[in-house]
């Protein structure tokens, strides 16, 4: 066949079209194992799988002949194509038109090469001048935050002089005319004729690569503090579109194919992706000083169904995270959506990972949060809704949220989700408000402060089932109170019957007399049902008098001082471990059920 010139971005598209299961599984019988596909080499006589296809990296891997690749590789090796060959019997599978073999394509083609290689000598010639006489105070920069030589090779840093045709003559000197290097973006034009001058000077520079790895653009930071602006990308050009590249993107990719995990990290400048990438975290990238775009959402998403977008904890951060939801929100699909991590106290991943460790990092984006969470923490956070108006206004915008979703199965699982966290939060609201009442005279004189909580568990043992662990953490700012809780520990530990006379006589047994006396003295309550309103509220009541973690739990400073203390402590604290999630769900369906009745 005649030699075509493909496109930028041809290939991509062409590879995102084909699942390579499907195309491979043709020619070889394939089982899914976990995230991967297994079955024998195509290309040995092996008995034992060792050949593996990965639809989400879309790539091959034959462990017994050491050949792998993508789908049009694999195409190649077991048809004996050419790479054209594979190219059009593929898109014609895939529905895609090969371009026609023109003068006017082959022209096009040429042109373009010349503005890639223009770039890639410009390129070396920043990496050249980081390293020379110009490049000191650069340096000094990038070693205060913490990059090095050997980093700055990885990552291909350089430095533009602070001349204004420094690069200019360089290339000229390459051969590269005067409209080459302005269309590369690397020369700025002004009308009326005058003379071009560099678009980058005095600045760090950061390459940017398309999705073959090819340089195409650049970022420089300024090294003044009133350096306009601070950061400073490439204009568009027939190579570059900001809206639709990731910095980092094809190294960033790599990297996730080489380990297992929901999608890549998505950070907010440059340096922010380095710091990640240096830390460990090499399936960073950042968009190009913009607002996430369609185009690199479908860039994330190609990659892994669940990337983790990571902005400052500040005003301009969150506002970042909400427009994002916005601009994915429509896009949304079964297993693909997006998560968030918002950095706390200002801080940016590259200060998080100087200050405060590789680890802590790792806790953040471990603790990413869905997007429906942080869609519904948007929309409450909009206004209160202390009052039916406002609470019909909270419910109109979750509605709108929802509605942008297309796909109509994502779409009825948000309204879902929504309509159920929007119950939660105003029973619950409701709940508290009840519960103050109910805890504000327990807790009126702190000669009796909560004490009909605890009496209400031996009214009502079953009580316990819910709250054990509630009662078990509850630091009551008296000694009685505190004795009559331990009093209904020690007798579930004994075995014994879990009412006030036994209560009674085992404080008796212990010397308590005012305890057993408060008790004896105490209105019976009435019988409640732990899933019931009553129950709920006896809940949130004793959640005012929680203890913090590491507090002695048995009410420091206020409980007997006694041999037997610090075993039943040990008790209640081993069994609290257990009970914790399984009371978490009781009172979760007790609300969901309140809320369906």
């Amino acid at each position: 066949m005649s030699t075509v010139r493909l496109p930028d971005g041809f290939l991509d598209e062409l590879k995102a079209r084909l699942l390579p299961s499907s195309v491979i599984g043709r020619k070889v019988k394939l089982k899914k194992q976990g995230k991967e596909w297994v079955g024998l080499s195509p290309f040995t006589n092996e008995k034992t799988p060792s050949f593996y296809v990965n639809d989400q990296k879309k790539i091959f891997k034959c462990f017994s002949s050491g050949l792998g690749g993508d789908v049009i590789k694999f195409v190649q090796e077991t048809e004996r194509l050419s790479f054209m060959e594979a190219v059009e019997k593929l898109a014609d599978e895939a529905g895609m038109a090969l371009p026609k073999a023109t003068p006017e394509a082959k022209e096009a083609y040429d042109r373009r090469q010349k503005l890639y290689d223009a770039c890639e000598a410009a390129c070396r010639f920043f990496e050249e001048t980081l390293r020379g006489s110009a490049g000191a105070g650069a340096r000094d920069y990038l070693q205060g935050r913490g990059l090095h030589e050997a980093a700055w090779a990885r990552h291909r840093l350089g430095f533009a002089p602070d001349e204004w045709r420094a690069l200019i003559g360089h290339l000229r000197r390459d051969g590269f005319s005067m409209d080459e290097i302005v269309d590369a973006g690397l020369a700025v034009q002004k009308e009326g004729g005058a003379e071009p001058y560099d678009r980058f000077r005095g600045r760090v520079i950061f390459p940017i690569e398309d999705a073959q790895g090819r340089v195409i653009a650049f970022g420089g930071r300024g090294m003044t503090p009133d350096a306009k602006p601070k950061y400073l990308n490439s204009s568009d050009t027939p190579l570059f579109n900001k809206s639709q590249i990731l910095y980092r993107y094809k190294r960033a990719r790599e990297a996730l194919g080489h380990g297992e995990g929901g999608g890549l990290i998505v950070c907010e400048g440059y340096m922010d992706a380095i710091a990640l990438t240096e830390a460990g975290f090499g399936h960073a990238v950042a968009p190009l000083g913009t607002a996430l775009t369609e185009d690199q959402l479908a860039l994330l998403w190609r990659v892994g169904p669940e990337p983790v977008l990571c902005f400052d904890g500040d005003r301009a951060g969150l506002g970042a995270a909400h427009r994002s939801i916005d601009r994915a929100l429509p896009h949304l699909q079964p297993g693909r959506s997006l998560f968030f991590t918002l950095l706390p106290d200002g801080l940016d991943p590259d200060d998080v990972i100087r200050q405060r460790g590789r680890a802590e990092m790792d806790n953040y984006l471990e603790s990413a949060i869905p997007l429906a969470q942080l869609l519904w923490e948007r929309e409450l956070a909009f206004d209160s809704v202390d009052t039916p108006e406002r609470q019909a206004g909270l419910d109109q915008r979750l509605k709108a949220a929802a509605g942008q979703i297309k796909h109509a199965g994502v779409r009825t699982a948000y309204e879902r989700d929504l309509r159920r966290r929007m119950n939660d939060y105003l029973w619950s609201q409701r709940a508290r408000r009840k519960a103050s009442n109910l805890a504000a005279p327990l807790k009126a004189e702190s000669k009796t402060a909560g004490l009909g909580l605890v009496a209400r568990v031996l009214d009502n043992p079953v009580l316990m089932e819910v709250g054990g662990e509630l009662l078990a953490r509850a630091d009551f700012p008296n000694t009685d109170t505190n004795a009559i809780r331990n009093a209904i520990f020690d007798l579930l530990d004994q075995n014994q019957p879990l009412d006030r006379t036994e209560a009674k006589a085992h404080l008796e047994r212990l010397g308590r007399t005012r305890a057993s006396k408060l008790l004896d003295d105490y209105p019976i309550a009435p019988p409640i049902t732990p899933d019931g309103p009553e129950g709920r509220e006896w809940l949130i009541a004793l959640e005012q008098f929680g203890a913090s973690d590491g507090s002695d739990e048995d009410g420091a400073g206020h409980a007997e001082d006694d041999a037997n203390t610090s075993l039943l402590s040990w008790k209640r604290r081993h069994r609290r471990v257990a009970e914790r999630r399984a009371m978490r769900a009781r009172i979760n369906e007790a609300a969901e059920e309140a809320d369906q009745n």
